[in-house]
């Protein structure tokens, strides 16, 4: 009975696993492609990384020839954390967000946030080269990562919880990032920041999408749903008898 039991709960919790990935097909597929990238990365030399990433890098010099290219495949490759670190990240972020918007209007955002944050980014450090404030090397720094469109995913998500939450959420939001440019003060702050606003920008996706998440309810419910002391009490009183 046991073993059945087991092999129930088993499948129950399989079912759960397949519907919750089902309902963000895009995210996950996203997770496996950065999970594959990492491993590479990690099983080859420092050199050969790096000469993989130069590649596949957003780069002044490699936008100017192969843009399409390496606007697709510097979304493959994590820069800073592990894969562990941006898989809970994109549970947090990108799930409700593809679930919400559908994986169409997710995918949009997150192209809007990747490509416009890259391109804003890449024009600030043209212009700091032009002006002499950056030298002419820079033209090939490495430029790669999620995070343009992690911000662009986590500043849409404003428009899904509720007010009044809503507006402490994008304060943190904007602070966060404010102070990443003032303390930084290098393209890729100011590309974070271009991405949140890119990401606020696409409201007109949110519009027709039904549907809010409203912070304190969700609060409510977790509480109620804790087991309670005198409950666990009765229960070992119960096993007892």
């Amino acid at each position: 009975m046991d073993s059945v039991t087991a092999k129930s709960r088993a499948g129950r919790a399989w079912r759960a696993v397949r519907t919750y990935v089902r309902r963000a097909p895009g995210t996950f597929v996203w997770l496996v492609i950065l999970f594959a990238t990492t491993v590479v990365l990690r099983h080859v030399s420092p050199h050969t990384a790096n000469r993989i990433l130069e590649r596949h890098s957003t780069n002044l010099h490699y936008l100017s020839v192969s843009p399409v290219r390496v606007l697709i495949t510097s979304g493959f490759y994590i820069a800073g954390g592990g894969w562990f670190f941006y898989f809970v990240l994109y549970n947090i972020f990108h799930v409700p967000a593809e679930r919400w918007l559908g994986t169409a209007r997710w995918l949009a955002v997150v192209l809007i946030a990747h490509v416009g944050a890259t391109y804003i980014s890449e024009g600030v450090l043209l212009w700091a080269i032009d002006h002499g404030m950056a030298p002419e090397k820079a033209r090939y720094t490495l430029d790669y990562g999620v995070s343009y469109a992690l911000a662009g995913i986590e500043a849409v998500l404003v428009y899904l919880i509720t007010k009044p939450w809503r507006y402490l959420y994008l304060a943190g939001l904007l602070l966060f990032y404010g102070l990443g440019v003032v303390r930084s003060r290098d393209f890729t702050s100011i590309g974070h920041l271009s991405a949140l606003l890119l990401g606020l920008a696409c409201y007109p996706l949110t519009r027709s999408r039904s549907g809010s998440w409203d912070p304190a309810a969700a609060a409510r419910a977790l509480w109620h749903r804790l087991p309670r002391r005198g409950a666990r009490a009765d229960a070992r009183t119960d096993a007892r008898d």
